[in-house]
């Protein structure tokens, strides 16, 4: 993200630029944003209506799919990308609550990257308070030819 792009969402944390790899799961949830470093690749998206449950807090389920994304392509991104990723386990804990208008971040730590197997958690945060824990395992395969 340019310095002129972050000017034009001053709400987006720097550093963060919009996802370039949308599902039609996550279709609905746009706009979403990626930050990839060295370790991982971080999530983030502003919580809005489209985000929430019926008491307008951060829905369970797309807490869940975020931080199972944002796991698996932290383990895709160590690997180099050339292997598919299958969720073989995934648990989360919900620690808090998040509210429409806070910065929702997914922050990966790839903990065991493996020839078969990558083990990962994901810490998540609504304006940098921690409202949720995920941890995965994925089943690592050969990319199809």
């Amino acid at each position: 993200m340019t310095e002129a792009d972050h000017a034009e969402t001053p709400d987006i944390p720097a550093g963060f630029a919009r996802h370039t790899r949308p599902s039609p799961l996550t279709a609905p949830w746009e706009p979403i944003y990626s930050r990839t470093t060295a370790d991982a690749v971080m999530l983030g998206l502003r919580i809005r209506d489209a985000h929430t449950n019926s008491r307008g807090l951060a829905h369970g389920g797309l807490i869940a799919a975020l931080a199972d994304a944002a796991m698996g392509y932290s383990c895709a991104h160590r690997l180099g990308g050339g292997e598919r990723l299958l969720t073989a386990s995934l648990a989360i804990d919900f620690l808090g609550s998040a509210k429409i208008g806070q910065w929702l971040q997914f922050e990966p730590e790839v903990i065991k990257l493996g020839a078969s197997l990558c083990v990962v958690q994901c810490f998540v945060t609504a304006d940098g308070a921690r409202c949720a824990r995920a941890n995965a395992t994925f089943s690592v395969a050969k990319a199809k030819v």
